[in-house]
């Protein structure tokens, strides 16, 4: 379990935010992509708190019967699974620290620890200190963030994005039933129906067998995770609270240029890392050096020599653009190994058109050589010949 990451990467469209992501942050906390361990999501205009957190659904049988049924939002997926993490390990570290005893009775001899020699006490707790606690971390990756109203998606999770030192939550926050119900089962506990129960069945991995755990004891197993870490914290559901846990990191992306965005407030931008992604970046320059542009079966030159002189020449008409920063490339902004007339009409003179010279096209028609008349419509922009002129004037520049 390594320190958690709670970090949201920002930048120019095609700067290779996910890809940071998936190769660099997952790979430092030992989660595959492909792995339960990796939830994603991406938050748009209509992303809820509902479809963060959990909502209650209807469902209808082949009867026409009506029933209802609680469903678990990503957060809450995560959350389960990073608690499932937490009680697996340190069921695996009990039965770890009873190999060790049995093996070492074994090797001298003795059947109770009770009759071992201050020497032997001494040599076991040097050997219990050598056994490990492996505790699997988890990533939740939100892409897009600022596509959709986080302040409403996240709703009182927010609170929980204060974290101290030792990783976990600073503060906890109150769950419904209906969601402390349903992060129970996200865990693998099932309550025992009988009233006053307050036993569970627990299945370490979907096939193995179930074993029954007093409520103290899968607690016990949390508090064995954080007994040697700074502060206390309580995983109590009989009162319904949760805290964040120290083996769940939170990464989201967001492209500063997009022009259906939310607001985001300054408190909750505080809660974050924050990490520039630069464009001009050569590990991903060198990742995608073999691309190539091909018009109309003309080999041009590298899509990355091309994509320094494009933003060379957005840069030079920062008068004319605002938020110039946003309004750059990176090099993965067509991730494809050759480039055809195809992607830079319909993807990038879009983008150039639509969103970087989109209240000012004087600069285009300036670089193109053209008349104003001859630069009205789109169409005008990216027919076979201005493409290819396009192309050639980002060049030859």
């Amino acid at each position: 379990m390594t320190k958690p990451i709670q970090k949201i990467l920002f930048g120019s469209p095609g700067t290779g935010k996910s890809h940071e992501i998936k190769e660099v942050i997952a790979f430092k906390l030992g989660v595959e992509v492909t792995s339960k361990n990796y939830i994603p999501t991406v938050f748009h205009p209509e992303y809820t708190y509902g479809d963060f957190m959990g909502k209650l659904m209807p469902l209808t049988d082949d009867s026409g019967k009506v029933s209802y049924k609680f469903y678990a939002g990503h957060f809450l997926k995560a959350l389960g699974i990073a608690y499932k993490n937490l009680i697996n390990s340190a069921i695996q570290y009990d039965k770890d620290k009873k190999e060790t005893l049995s093996e070492y009775k074994r090797e001298i001899g003795i059947t109770k620890q009770d009759d071992f020699s201050p020497d032997q006490t001494q040599e076991l707790e040097r050997r219990y200190a050598l056994v490990t606690r492996n505790t699997q971390d988890v990533l939740l990756v939100i892409d897009e963030i600022n596509r959709g109203n986080s302040a409403a998606i996240f709703g009182t999770v927010f609170q929980l994005l204060d974290r101290k030192s030792n990783g976990w939550s600073e503060y906890p926050v109150l769950l419904s039933d209906l969601e402390a119900t349903t992060l129970l089962k996200e865990i693998g506990l099932t309550k025992k129906l009988e009233a006053g129960s307050t036993e569970y069945s627990y299945k370490e991995t979907p096939t193995s067998t179930k074993v029954v755990l007093e409520e103290k004891d899968w607690k016990k197993y949390l508090d064995y995770i954080i007994s040697d870490l700074s502060g206390k914290d309580r995983f109590d559901m009989n009162d319904n609270y949760i805290k964040i846990p120290s083996n769940l990191s939170i990464v989201a992306t967001m492209n500063t240029s997009d022009n259906s965005i939310y607001f985001m407030d300054s408190a909750f931008k505080r809660r974050w890392d924050w990490e520039f992604i630069e464009i001009e970046d050569e590990k991903q320059r060198e990742k995608l050096k073999d691309c190539k542009i091909s018009l109309y079966g003309q080999d041009k030159l590298e899509w990355c020599d091309f994509v320094d002189k494009l933003n060379t020449f957005i840069r030079s008409k920062h008068k004319e653009i605002r938020k110039i920063e946003d309004k750059q490339i990176g090099y993965r902004f067509i991730n494809k190994p050759t480039i055809t007339e195809v992607e830079i009409k319909n993807k990038l003179m879009f983008f150039i058109w639509d969103s970087v010279f989109s209240n000012n096209k004087k600069p285009l028609v300036e670089l193109l050589g053209v008349s104003e008349s001859e630069l009205v419509t789109f169409g005008q922009f990216t027919a076979k010949a201005q493409v290819q002129n396009f192309v050639d004037k980002i060049l030859n520049r």
